[in-house]
C-alpha cells in the first residue's frame, strides 16, 4: 500500500530524473522540476520538447522508464490516492461518443468526490455552453472550455493543462484565467499549464520551466527573474559617463540607436537606479521587461537562441 500524503511543506509535485523513451526517440531526458502548491506553473517548449509526455507521467497515465514523480509525497503511477488530487486535460480533450455536457458531469462527479455540480452548471451558463448539445458539434475552443470547466469543478488540488489555452479567444481566456485566480485564492488550486507559446503564459503563470529536447533548460520564479534583470533606456551626457554607469554591472545586452542607449543588466531595480543617479545623463528610464525578453536574456547565457526555440 502506498503511503498517505503529509500536508504542508510536502505539498507539491516533485519530478526527479524523469526519463521516457519511445522506441529510438528519447522524449524526456532526466527532467527534474519541483512544482510547489498554490503556484501557477507554466511548462514551455516547442513541439517535440517533451511537454505532453511529462504531463502524462505526472498524471500517472504513462510510466516513466527512469526517475520518479511524487504528488504530495506519494508516488503517482498506479496510485488512486495520488490521482484523486489531479485532473488532466489533454491537448485534444476526450469525451464519450454522442455525450453532452450533462453526461460528462455525471461521469466526473462519480469519480471526483468533491465535484461541484451547481458550480459547473453556473459556469456552463456563463460561458454559453448548452448542457444538452452533443459535444461532437462543439468547436475546438468550446471543447477546451468544457474540459477546463470540468477540471475546475472537479475540485482537485492540481489541474494539468496540455495546450489548453491554445485556440481560446481572448475573452474566454480572460474568463478562465480569472476563475483560476479565484480558485487559487480560495482553495489553493495549483494549475500546471504546458504551451509552446511563451506569450500565452505571460499573464497567467508565476513560475515557468523551459523544456528543450526532453531536458529542462531552466525553471524559475517569474517575479524573481523580473526583479533580477532590468532594462534601461538612457542618453548619456558624455561617453565616459557610460563607462562609469556600467562599470561592475553584468551587462546582458546593449543596443545603441543614435544617442539613445538601451541596456539590459542583471541587477535589482534599486541598484540600477542608485547607480544611474550618480551619472550625468540627459535622461534615463528603467523599463519593464516582457517574459520573452527575460527568457532571451536567461537562455543566451547558456548558449541557446530562444527566438528559434519558442518564438519561431
Amino acid at each position: 500500500r502506498h503511503g498517505s500524503a503529509v500536508e504542508g511543506e510536502n505539498s507539491m509535485i516533485e519530478i526527479h530524473n524523469l526519463t521516457k523513451q519511445f522506441e529510438d526517440i528519447r522524449a524526456v531526458d532526466e527532467v527534474s522540476v519541483t512544482i510547489r502548491e498554490k503556484t501557477d506553473f507554466g511548462l514551455i517548449g516547442t513541439n517535440g520538447a517533451g511537454k505532453s509526455t511529462v504531463l502524462r507521467m505526472i498524471a500517472g497515465v504513462i510510466k516513466p522508464d527512469e526517475g520518479t514523480v511524487a504528488v504530495d509525497n506519494m508516488p503517482v503511477y498506479d496510485n488512486v490516492e495520488a490521482k484523486k488530487r489531479l485532473f488532466f486535460i489533454a491537448d485534444e480533450p476526450y469525451f464519450f461518443a454522442n455525450a453532452n455536457a450533462r453526461a460528462m458531469e455525471k461521469y466526473y462527479s462519480g469519480i471526483y468526490e468533491a465535484f461541484d455540480r451547481e458550480e459547473f452548471y453556473r459556469y456552463l451558463e456563463k460561458f454559453n455552453l448548452d448542457k444538452n448539445r452533443k459535444i461532437g458539434t462543439f468547436s475546438k475552443g468550446m471543447k477546451k472550455q468544457l474540459a477546463l470547466l470540468l477540471g475546475i469543478c472537479a475540485h482537485t488540488k492540481y489541474i494539468l493543462c496540455d495546450e489548453t489555452f491554445d485556440g481560446l479567444d481572448p475573452v474566454m481566456r480572460q474568463g478562465i484565467k480569472s476563475i483560476f485566480a479565484k480558485e487559487m485564492e480560495e482553495r489553493g488550486l495549483t494549475p500546471v499549464i504546458a504551451s509552446h507559446n511563451l506569450r500565452e503564459l505571460e499573464d497567467i503563470c508565476d513560475h515557468v520551466g523551459l523544456l528543450h529536447k526532453g531536458g529542462v533548460l531552466l525553471s524559475k520564479d517569474l517575479e524573481d527573474m523580473k526583479c533580477n534583470i532590468q532594462k534601461v533606456q538612457c542618453v548619456f551626457g558624455a561617453a565616459e559617463e557610460e563607462m562609469k554607469a556600467l562599470n561592475g554591472l553584468e551587462v546582458l545586452k546593449k543596443e545603441q540607436r543614435g544617442s539613445l542607449c538601451t541596456i539590459t543588466v542583471r541587477s535589482t531595480r534599486e541598484e540600477v537606479e542608485a547607480r544611474f543617479a550618480t551619472v550625468d545623463t540627459i535622461f534615463y528610464e528603467v523599463l519593464p521587461l516582457s517574459l520573452e525578453e527575460i527568457f532571451i536574456s536567461e537562455t543566451e547565457v547558456v548558449g541557446y537562441d530562444i527566438k528559434k526555440l519558442i518564438l519561431g
